[in-house]
């Protein structure tokens, strides 16, 4: 088929998906739920750990305590229960009237919550003396289908109805969890709002157009056709010859209007000031404002659901060189129907857009973006053919594999034993690849090595090791250390409340002892583990890289005994913080070293997607002030020397291998960047360094 036929054929589908049924019922308005008026009785509020009373402005005014893990109160429905199945979410303006930040939940139940089951949670975090409103959906999305249809390998879709039967709520609770000091805050304004539509199921399929869109919404800035998607690109270009970078910045984006630190012709860390920085190869200031996986991957499976899409290319079309197959899949519906065929829509976009040589017309655009936008590093999980080119700063990304200890477990697979030769040698073996490429480098600021590994709590590890087979090496290593420590084994179960009969007994055992009896020895061997874990890999990337930082593991569920190991071998900190503020994160002990974030997002519905992300926001306008404020957050935090927005792409409307399929890109599906959240990181990234230098 010739490109003008298939042109043709796509927009009259596009006329014809724009004439199915559609049905919104009657258009909700919103519904005050509760109004705390001066006629309201705050006898009706259950309190758990909290006082209420109702204050001169006619709000609800909550104190919360410290005795109980989540303190706050009930609102049960006037009548037994809203019928609120019309409407899409729920909100509630909350006011911090205290003078340290405070997180606020409110929980949507119908008969029989527990906190997981028959009720919908969210959140949202205020500043000191601050007031926001907080959202809480009833539906993932703003679809729903007429009939039940099963939708698979996404994590959310429009026929997902979630975990709530809006026909049925019967109470909301507020509250704060685990506090560890008393909060005080007033709430008002509680309201339902929005409104479900309706989409016909037998008229439904398909849903995704040939650039990888939702077919059934329009939305500024959708592509409804090649010329369009040409179009964009041309507006794009008058935008980044207006704001081709800011004035002060030298090659790498150090600060040239700064302070002249020593130059080592590498990336280093200094204390300037009382704050943190990067200091960049020329001695300039750096702080890393940089964009997780930059490149032009964004592969979507379509094995078993390609009814999904319209008009997927044939196998002898220029766009068949897009298909291909994948294998990864730790969660969702293609963990146990790998390896899978996949379709790249992002990848055929760039081709309609660039043509024959997009990858490197997609690259080069890609430096001069970051550049204009006011980003100076290319973050982790990017394409190495990109930042190869040595235009942008970027950090490498080393992952490996090797014997995992058997008794752990976590979100993305066990935790590695390090006591086995195979971690230091896969290391190795993994770095040798880095040689004459990233190994100095002086545009690689450092490495992360592995990403999100399972810490869990300060014993988890070290029980891990005892309940693994005999012949787990630190099992082995666990044995040693208690022989040496209690000399016999009775002993050993004198202070553990065991009745090993030898010390072979204690390895062929997969039994987790007392933890309060053998709390001192768990402790102990997991502080071995994490210590272990960060020494060796600090050791082989020194030997291969002695200029580049190492910069850890990218904790996102983290102890403090294993963060504490990670201050001691690594040149940063990081952590993957999916949250609205880390501007008062802090090092356990408020040990003073810098500390990066690796990760963060924020997303909305607004614009065809159908999951906001780990961090909800109301609409695109939203995204980008969160995105500022968290920025500017993270500027006055003066550890913090750099933070990564996870992804550069949206990532694709029908999901990733594992079902992940978040609207979190600076860009969307077809390469056109959201106007308001580039806006946002250029009023940051154009003054960062003196914002930072000043902020008090």
């Amino acid at each position: 088929m010739n490109k003008t036929n298939s042109t043709v054929l796509f927009l009259a589908s596009i006329l014809f998906v724009a004439t199915l049924p559609l049905h919104a019922g009657e258009q909700a308005q919103l519904l005050t739920l509760f109004s705390f008026d001066k006629g309201f009785d705050t006898n009706k509020v259950i309190a758990s750990d909290a006082k209420v009373n109702l204050s001169q402005d006619g709000t609800l005014r909550i104190e919360t305590g410290t005795k109980q893990n989540w303190p706050g109160i009930t609102l049960k429905a006037p009548a037994g229960r809203w019928d609120l199945l019309k409407y899409e979410y729920i909100t509630v303006d909350i006011k911090n009237v205290d003078a340290k930040p405070v997180t606020v939940s409110c929980r949507v139940d119908n008969p029989g919550a527990d906190g997981r089951n028959n009720c919908v949670t969210d959140s949202i975090t205020l500043t000191p003396n601050s007031a926001e409103t907080l959202t809480v959906r009833l539906y993932p999305t703003e679809y729903q289908l007429s009939e039940p249809v099963e939708l698979i390998g996404m994590r959310q879709g429009p026929a997902q109805q979630g975990r709530l039967d809006a026909s049925n709520v019967t109470q909301l609770l507020l509250f704060v969890t685990r506090p560890g000091t008393e909060h005080i805050f007033e709430i008002d304004n509680i309201l339902a709002g929005g409104c479900v539509k309706i989409i016909e199921t037998k008229t439904f399929f398909p849903f995704i157009d040939e650039f990888g869109q939702f077919i059934h919404k329009d939305w500024p800035g959708k592509t409804h056709s090649q010329e369009e998607l040409i179009a964009h690109g041309k507006a794009e270009e008058k935008d980044l010859a207006a704001n081709p970078a800011p004035a002060d910045r030298n090659k790498y984006g150090g600060w040239t209007a700064g302070p002249k630190l020593k130059a080592t012709g590498f990336f280093r860390v200094q204390k300037y000031k009382g704050k943190w920085w990067l200091v960049d190869p020329e001695g300039r200031l750096f702080w890393s404002h940089g964009i997780d996986c930059v490149g032009s991957a964004n592969a979507t499976p379509i094995s078993d659901r390609e009814h999904y899409y319209f008009n997927l290319p044939k196998t002898d079309s220029l766009f068949s060189t897009f298909y291909s197959r994948g294998g990864w899949a730790p969660h969702g519906y293609y963990k146990d129907h790998s390896p899978y065929r996949t379709y790249d829509f992002s990848q055929a976009n760039f081709l309609r857009k660039y043509g024959p040589e997009w990858q490197q017309k997609f690259a080069d655009i890609t430096h001069r973006r970051l550049k204009s936008w006011g980003l100076n590093t290319i973050a982790n999980w990017s394409d190495s053919k990109i930042y190869a080119v040595r235009k942008t700063p970027y950090v490498a990304t080393i992952s490996y594999s090797s014997r995992n200890m058997e008794g752990s477990q976590g979100y993305w697979g066990k935790f590695y034993d390090v006591f086995d030769p195979s971690f230091r040698q896969s290391l190795r073996s993994r770095l040798e690849g880095e040689k004459d490429t990233s190994a100095g480098d002086p545009w690689c600021v450092g490495y992360f090595v592995h990403n999100e590994l399972s810490w869990g709590d300060e014993t988890s590890l070290a029980i891990a090791a005892l309940i693994s087979p005999p012949d787990q090496p630190a099992k082995k290593v666990f044995t040693e250390d208690l022989k040496a420590k209690y000399k016999s084994i009775d002993k050993l179960n004198n202070a553990w409340g065991t009745n090993h009969k030898t010390w072979d007994d204690l390895l062929l055992s997969t039994q987790t002892p007392d933890k309060k009896k053998a709390h001192d020895d768990l402790t102990a061997f997991y502080t071995k583990i994490a210590e272990t874990y960060f020494k060796i890999i600090r050791e082989e990337c020194k030997k291969i890289a002695p200029n580049q930082l190492y910069m850890g593991c990218r904790f996102a569920w983290v102890n403090d005994r294993a963060a504490l190991a990670a201050t001691k071998f690594c040149d940063i900190v990081s952590y993957n913080r999916y949250s609205y503020s880390v501007e008062n994160h802090r090092l356990p002990d408020d040990i003073d070293m810098p500390v990066i974030i690796g990760e963060f997002h924020f997303g909305a519905l607004d614009r065809g997607m159908f999951h906001t992300g780990l961090r909800k926001t109301a609409n695109q306008q939203d995204r980008a002030d969160k995105y500022k404020s968290y920025i500017q957050g993270a500027l006055r935090n003066p550890y913090i020397v750099g933070t990564h927005w996870f992804q550069y792409k949206d990532q694709a409307t029908t999901g990733r291998g594992d079902g992940e399929n978040y609207q979190i890109g600076f860009i969307d599906i077809c390469d056109k960047p959201y106007p308001e959240t580039i806006k946002a990181c250029r009023e940051v990234g154009y003054t960062m360094y003196e914002y930072r230098l000043n902020a008090k």
